[in-house]
């Protein structure tokens, strides 16, 4: 069996936001080979995709943003400050639209207060791949399939002390990527795991030339969860664990305007590919390893190693690290101006795009958009245009109304 071959592309290419293409480096000795561009990949990367359209108007950030419904994805740890008892949103993203035309990811979310210190969460997070046409050998169609993955999560936040919050949160993850076919001789299943969050956030209120306002910052290790694997046989990969930490100001220019900045810095948790020795194997078969670790450890093993693995040294484990900016403006809490940019080294992905975003409250429903514009001088990025659509749900603005 084998994939339509753009499908296939997309499947294991555009899915995994890699945007740049994989260069072989040897030395002038002949002694060992490598790669210049040296992208991490794992599975289930839709996990780590921007979901809602506030975020992804302001440059992808969120770890220390100012909380709303969609706060389970970036920080569950900000729901403890949170206005309102309780609230949903329902997000929705054409995906790679540049490269295929039924690509989409979808993001139901919503969250409940059962004291003022305590909040409970829940979200579930769907992407469908479109439609995949398998072949046999000799180019026969044999089926249509539409592959998809999704992830429920629960979670439970807490206030510490007055300005610091806690939360955990536990995942499970389905992909379901070849309907059971059989790919290179050897049999395939959906993969299955579990995953966790831990996150903290803190708040201080403060005042700036006569402005009130406060500043904070968020710590969200997210993906903290077991291998997965497509297959019958013991080969397992990594899913993304994230560490994604960084600082927010907002400020009260006045009684209708509110300004807010943001700075997001992620790092992938996962063991960097090492550098082998050209042509010399061990007695078991496996290359050998020059510069960098042993990729295949554990998760806990992993995650520390991904701090001092990479095998260009400390240089190269600044390369991993992505920083996104974002700035968002309100006018009387109800209509909102939103900008960002994301930079991810060309070395580690090379993702780099400005956003755009707005956004408008009215009394129950709101509505936020986000529109993606990729930098870097790549023709055809298949993140090009990249729109995203949340539609809020104020549960309090409700009840309000219904009692009068």
């Amino acid at each position: 069996m084998r994939f339509n071959f753009l499908k296939r592309t997309v499947l294991f290419s555009g899915l995994f936001a890699v945007l740049s293409a994989t260069a072989v480096a040897q030395d002038p000795d002949n002694t060992y080979i490598g790669q210049d561009i040296n992208t991490i990949t794992t599975a289930v990367p839709f996990l780590l995709i921007a979901p809602d359209a506030r975020s992804g108007g302001m440059g992808e950030v969120g770890v220390s943003s100012a909380p709303d419904a969609n706060s389970l994805h970036w920080n569950p740890a900000k729901y403890t400050y949170i206005d309102g008892d309780m609230g949903f949103s329902l997000s929705y993203s054409p995906w790679l639209r540049a490269l295929v035309s039924d690509i989409n990811l979808a993001y139901l979310t919503g969250y409940k207060k059962l004291a003022n210190d305590q909040v409970i969460s829940g979200s579930l997070l769907y992407f469908s791949l479109g439609d995949i046409t398998f072949t046999d050998i000799q180019g026969e169609t044999i089926g249509n399939f539409r592959p998809n993955e999704f992830a429920l999560t629960g979670g439970y936040s807490r206030k510490l002390t007055k300005n610091l919050s806690g939360a955990i949160t536990a995942r499970y993850i389905h992909s379901n990527l070849t309907q059971g076919q059989e790919v290179s001789g050897s049999a395939t299943k959906p993969g299955n795991t579990v995953a966790a969050d831990i996150a903290i956030y803190s708040r201080h209120d403060l005042e700036f030339k006569n402005m009130q306002g406060y500043f904070a910052w968020g710590l969200n290790i997210s993906n903290i969860g077991a291998k997965i694997s497509y297959s019958t046989n013991t080969e397992r990969d990594f899913i993304p664990t994230n560490l994604r930490i960084g600082p927010s100001l907002t400020l009260d220019v006045d009684d209708y305007n509110r300004l807010s900045f943001m700075i997001d810095i992620n790092k992938l948790l996962i063991p960097t590919p090492p550098v082998y020795y050209l042509d010399s194997v061990d007695g078991n078969g496996d290359d050998v390893i020059k510069f960098g670790k042993n990729p295949d450890v554990s998760v806990p093993a992993g995650m520390l190693q991904s701090f001092y693995d990479a095998p260009g040294g400390f240089k190269e484990e600044m390369h991993e690290i992505a920083i996104a900016v974002g700035v968002e403006y309100w006018y009387d809490k109800q209509f909102a101006i939103r900008g960002g940019y994301f930079s991810e080294h060309s070395t580690k992905g090379n993702r780099k795009f400005f956003t755009l975003g707005a956004g408008l409250r009215y009394n129950v429903f709101g509505l936020d958009f986000a529109y993606l514009i990729p930098t870097g001088g790549q023709a055809n990025n298949p993140l090009e245009n990249t729109l995203r659509f949340t539609l809020h749900f104020d549960f309090d603005a409700f009840q309000k109304q219904s009692n009068k």
